[in-house]
């Protein structure tokens, strides 16, 4: 069974909360492991790590990019 430890910093309705985290999941399990860790979703590009069975993904707009891969590259 699939549990979800979520965020929303925007208010989102709980109907299309269900659909956005269907679409995010679907996404992200689809991609193999030789692919990059960014996906484009809509208005925002998804950005996720997978450890083991456990996947973070962090949403981010495109003014937030820079800042990311900024963020990222020290690690």
């Amino acid at each position: 069974m699939i549990k979800f430890l979520l965020m929303y910093y925007e208010q989102v309705e709980l109907g299309k909360r269900a659909a956005l985290e269907a679409d995010v999941v679907r996404g992200c399990l689809a991609r193999r492991k030789e692919e990059c860790s960014f996906v484009e979703y809509k208005d925002y590009k998804l950005v996720y790590r997978q450890y083991a069975a456990l996947f973070i993904v962090v949403g981010i707009t495109e003014n937030e990019v820079s800042y990311i891969i900024g963020k990222m590259k020290n690690y």
